[in-house]
């Protein structure tokens, strides 16, 4: 009789992405690519292809908390994300449920817009983000404008990246991830991570030429398959780092677009 292997279990609690380049499509490919059994809870239906989101359609908040509450149930996740949540009722939803539990971590992909500049959290919603779900987040992982809106101002450097994470930090409570790819004038795509104690500079260089979306919930989700299989936080985030560069480079093409390699392992 063959000896079962027991498999960490990660949940992402996003959007579903109908092209299969973001949100819960990347971060199931991702979480099987890092040899984590992936198990989710849509928040929001999206029509949407590498070019644009077409539609989006919330999930009722009840929705929600029942798929969560039965992945606990039965497949208890040691790490956890959130990605698009869209909606203030969602996110307090989510976060009345978390704060409920006892959760190893949670990173929070505090997803605001898309690369195609669809709103995918309404403004009624930033506050609930910042007061009831950013506390509970072991890491937050913004990019440069969703850092600019947690902070409440405008960042166009390496430095600003810097004070940015220290901010969130001490506004917050979680360790940050303020992420510069789409900061102007740079050679690298560069990552300040800050956790009160450390201050990690991360740098790739960018690959040119390659446009594709999904990077952001890529990342974070690297980040909790790391997690999952019982890295400490600051070793998830240095390879989270390598997987997310070399899915860049590594990319696939797929029909007239550029896709991420999630599995160029």
């Amino acid at each position: 009789m063959s000896k079962q292997m027991s498999v960490p279990v990660a949940l992402t609690i996003a959007g579903s992405d109908s092209g299969g380049g973001a949100g819960i499509q990347a971060d199931l490919k991702t979480f099987a690519a890092l040899g984590v059994h992936g198990t989710s809870a849509i928040t929001c239906i999206t029509a949407q292809n590498p070019k644009k989101v077409i539609s989006i359609e919330p999930c009722s908040p009840s929705i929600v908390r029942q798929q969560v509450e039965a992945v606990f149930t039965e497949l208890r996740p040691a790490a956890v994300k959130t990605g698009m949540l869209y909606s203030e009722e969602i996110i307090r939803t989510v976060a009345k449920f978390i704060s409920a539990r006892q959760v190893p971590a949670l990173i929070v992909d505090p997803v605001m817009i898309s690369t195609s500049g669809a709103q995918l959290l309404k403004d009624s919603a930033i506050q609930a983000l910042k007061n009831k779900l950013l506390p509970l987040a072991t890491l937050v992982t913004p990019n440069l404008d969703e850092a600019e809106v947690l902070i409440g101002r405008k960042l166009s450097s390496v430095e600003d990246l810097r004070l940015a994470a220290r901010k969130i930090y001490s506004q917050f409570g979680c360790a940050a991830l303020v992420k510069g790819g789409h900061l102007k004038g740079t050679r690298d795509a560069a990552d300040i991570f800050y956790d009160g104690k450390e201050e990690l500079l991360l740098t790739a260089p960018f690959v040119r030429g390659i446009h594709t979306h999904g990077t952001g919930c890529t990342y974070s989700a690297a980040i909790v398959g790391y997690l999952a299989s019982g890295y400490d936080l600051i070793a998830a985030v240095l390879h989270a780092k390598e997987f997310i560069t070399q899915a860049i480079a590594q990319s696939q093409k797929v029909g007239a677009h550029s896709a991420l390699n999630s599995f160029w392992k």
